[in-house]
């Protein structure tokens, strides 16, 4: 090696365990550390001195095994098995947990046969003890062979030494096989002599894993290879290895627990009361998001209308002015309201994630989870699908089990993402009072919206538990995950965290605003001869109205014959059963794009040719269906709408990262039609009950 190459050490291990956490300690790197597995999802780059050497220090993403079932594993299993690649490490540092010794040596055990030279860091050592878990260091180098080194990566202990380890030349040898059966060594050392390949693990790699060549597929055909079975029986007898050695090294006494994580999980964790503190969690955040944001709406709110008002006195008469005054800013102010209510939304989800809690969340689930058909890993997407649907369905990646997978996108978009809180809380409002109490205590606007978000959850489980039985199960997985101690969490993370998420969302909301308010607008105020001719018409009709009334007839005769409301009223007979009118039925279209949308298209609506600046939700009071002379948003109706949103897909988005996920057409249409069936018929039955 080149005195001007640097010795190339690699961090590899399980998620969560702290590998990013020893890179910044390594290195000086201000890299993301999170608290559920799969934060990290590329590999990553540091420098450090030892002595007079250079070290270039690479941190890979998390995994379990060196059998890959996502692209962040093949992405790892690539980079050690490609010994020509220029980035190749000198030395693999393999951090396992203290905590859960015997599932990380799973991964040990794998790498120590591929022949790369390993030192084996045990993280959270300290943290062990304090839970009554004691492991003897020098046995268990004794044990496999290679330099075993305690350290805390959060405190920096023992990590000097770490680097002295790695830095000690040490050569690695080939062992006996331990992975297979005797009688199969013979088929497995011919492939791997067919195929020049540097030893036999490498060689059942490849005839195990899912991307194979043509020539090794056909080898397996010609020798009638079960490779599955090969896979299942080269982890039993990983395990059967370790658990001849383990017994040396470990020790656990339970009843020497002392730390501050083991109590609360005592709680936290309990079969019960586990549950009954998520509900109280889940209370208390939709309460915070009526009472914390109720100051900065109120401040957006008076904020716009002023803007409208000074818009209107200050620009020339005109068609531009108007589509500013009418359109524009009733379509960005109707959902920038909601800016306050889904960034404390975000914010106060960041903190349980940062926090260790969510990790909890998924562990405590995943018994729940196995009886609907999915596991503890869908939690988090589907907590992630509070927020957006469409980070939520990718994270599904995580997930091994390709029919737990595929259940898990089917019924995220069912979850309450924050796209529907402007709707729903413009509807909440139209039907209950922003004074009305329960109990006299909880804020009834706060506890309809978490109904909402309970609602969405038990139609998942629902339409989860019918997948299950639609969707046959291949093999049965099981959950293996690290959970985290409970931390403080990092205010910089959080903030970081939400101001991204509401960045993005203003961003990708407005935009479709602005060109829908844009497109709504032109609609609605151009039409045929009928809305050319209103004003003519209007004066016949009624000859001896008042002059401020006759306006108001003419606006809204010329709304109803616009060109908009001519598509309006094609499409209000399929949804008049469901309680809406023509204008509705537009605001369900426009929300195709995305359902924040609606809000902004009836704002735009019903600002068109209006004499009055008001925020939308006083328009919406006021609006009166003119077939029933009855409120237009009255109980019926506006229950149906929530039920609509809540059971609907009417994000594109979503659609197409279903798509790209299980590049299945079929699954698609089937996720898109479910949930407008359901949508439409609960909408339907309430309303016909309720009217």
């Amino acid at each position: 090696m080149s005195s001007n190459t640097p010795f190339k050490i690699a961090l590899v291990g399980n998620p969560n365990l702290g590998k990013t956490t020893l890179f910044n300690r390594l290195c000086g790197l201000n890299q993301r550390t999170g608290n559920y597995p799969g934060v990290t999802i590329d590999k990553k780059k540091g420098f450090l001195k030892s002595g007079d050497k250079n070290v270039e220090v690479i941190d890979l993403p998390g995994i379990n095994s060196l059998f890959p079932s996502s692209k962040d594993e093949e992405l790892v299993v690539d980079y050690l098995l490609n010994t020509e690649n220029a980035e190749y490490p000198n030395k693999i540092v393999l951090i396992v947990s203290a905590l859960n010794l015997k599932r990380n040596l799973y991964l040990f055990e794998q790498i120590r046969d591929i022949n790369i030279p390993i030192v084996l860091a045990i993280n959270m050592a300290d943290l062990a003890e304090k839970r009554g878990v004691f492991i003897a260091e020098k046995a268990l180098e004794k044990e496999l062979g290679v330099p075993v080194v305690k350290i805390s990566a959060k405190k920096g202990t023992g990590v000097d030494a770490l680097i002295g380890r790695c830095m000690e030349t040490s050569v690695i040898e080939e062992r006996a096989p331990s992975y297979i059966e005797e009688e199969e060594l013979a088929v497995l050392e011919k492939y791997s002599a067919k195929e020049g390949l540097a030893n036999n693990y490498i060689g059942l790699l490849k005839l195990t894993t899912a991307a194979k060549s043509e020539a090794t597929q056909e080898f397996i055909t010609e020798n009638n290879l079960n490779v599955r079975k090969w896979k299942t029986n080269a982890s039993i007898l990983r395990y059967k290895r370790i658990n001849s050695y383990l017994d040396k090294v470990l020790t656990v006494d339970k009843s020497k627990a002392s730390d501050f994580t083991t109590k609360l999980d005592r709680v936290l964790l309990h079969p019960v009361f586990g549950y009954v503190i998520f509900i109280g969690v889940l209370l208390v955040i939709f309460q915070a998001i009526f009472w914390l944001a109720d100051f900065p709406m109120g401040w957006i709110e008076t904020a716009f209308e002023w803007l409208q008002s000074a818009a209107s006195a200050g620009l020339p008469e005109g068609y531009f002015s108007r589509l500013i005054t009418e359109g524009l800013i009733p379509g960005i102010g109707g959902v920038v309201i909601f800016v306050p209510q889904i960034t404390i939304l975000l914010f106060l989800f960041s903190l349980l994630e940062e926090s260790g809690y969510m990790s909890r969340i998924v562990y405590l689930t995943d018994r729940l989870m196995q009886g609907f058909g999915m596991s503890g890993k869908s939690i988090v997407p589907m907590i992630s699908g509070l927020a957006c649907a469409v980070p939520a369905i990718m994270a599904a990646r995580t997930i091994e089990n390709s029919r737990e997978r595929l259940i898990t996108i089917l019924v995220t978009p069912l979850l309450t993402c924050a796209a529907r809180i402007p709707v729903y809380v413009v509807v909440i409002a139209l039907i209950i009072p922003d004074d009305a109490t329960v109990f006299g205590i909880f804020n009834a606007q706060g506890i309809s919206l978490m109904g909402l978000y309970l609602l969405g959850v038990v139609m998942t489980f629902i339409v989860a538990f019918v997948l299950k039985y639609l969707l046959k199960p291949s093999y049965k997985s099981y959950l293996l995950m690290e959970v985290p101690e409970y931390l403080l969490p990092g205010m910089k993370n959080v903030l970081i965290r939400v101001w991204t998420n509401v960045k993005s969302f203003i961003w990708n909301a407005g935009k479709i605003i602005v060109a829908t308010a844009v497109i709504l607008f032109v609609l609605v105020t151009n039409g045929g001869d009928d809305f050319k001719n209103t004003e003519q018409y209007i004066t016949a009709q009624y000859p001896t109205v008042a002059a401020d009334e006759k306006n108001d007839l003419i606006a809204s005769y010329q709304t109803e014959n616009s060109y908009l409301g001519m598509l309006g009223k094609t499409i209000e007979p399929a949804i008049e059963p469901l309680g809406y009118d023509w204008k509705i039925g537009i605001a369900l279209i426009s929300s195709l794009a995305a359902r924040e949308v609606f809000v902004g298209t009836i704002s735009v609506i019903y600002a068109v040719g209006s004499e009055e600046e008001m925020n939308v939700r006083d328009r919406l009071k006021a609006e009166v269906n003119p077939h029933t002379g009855m409120p237009a948003f009255g109980l019926a109706t506006s229950i149906s709408l929530l039920l609509f949103y809540a059971f609907s897909l009417q994000c594109m988005s979503t659609v197409a990262v279903t798509y790209k996920e299980t590049k299945s057409v079929k699954w698609t249409a089937i996720q898109f039609g479910y949930m407008t069936v359901l949508a439409y018929f609960s909408a339907l039955i309430a309303y016909q009950l309720l009217k």
